[in-house]
């Protein structure tokens, strides 16, 4: 008996990538028109093929604050620092990095007041 050949439908579109960014595959499909006990029919019924979209973003990533620095006086009023290296650079639109530095107040013992009270003593007696 003769074998019917197979009857195919057109491909379709091929597919959205499978991915939103680098790399990814898409597929398309075909159908059997002719039954199948028609005889065999060993065309593929589906394709696919890589796909490539822009790059995804890499975000900044940085490593944990270090401990705070010494006060940087010895009495009164001064601050203090801590600091934060970049692990990863941000690219293809990935989120900026934040600070890598940040300073905070710190307040040592008074300090004691030496020559400049005995200067502000003469000007009152004058």
């Amino acid at each position: 008996s003769d074998t019917i050949p197979c009857l195919l439908s057109p491909w379709s579109e091929w597919s959205d990538c499978s991915v939103t960014c680098g790399k990814g595959m898409r597929t398309r499909q075909r159908m059997l028109k002719s039954a199948a006990e028609l005889g065999d029919c060993n065309e593929e019924l589906e394709q696919a093929e890589k796909c490539m979209l822009p790059e995804c973003p890499i975000d900044c990533e940085l490593t944990e604050w270090s401990q705070w620095s010494e006060c940087n006086t010895s009495c009164g009023k001064g601050h203090m620092i801590r600091t934060r290296m970049i692990k990863i650079e941000p690219q293809f639109g990935g989120t900026a990095c934040p600070e890598t530095v940040q300073r905070t107040k710190c307040r040592v013992r008074k300090c004691l007041r030496g020559a400049g009270m005995e200067k502000r003593r003469w000007k009152e007696a004058r």
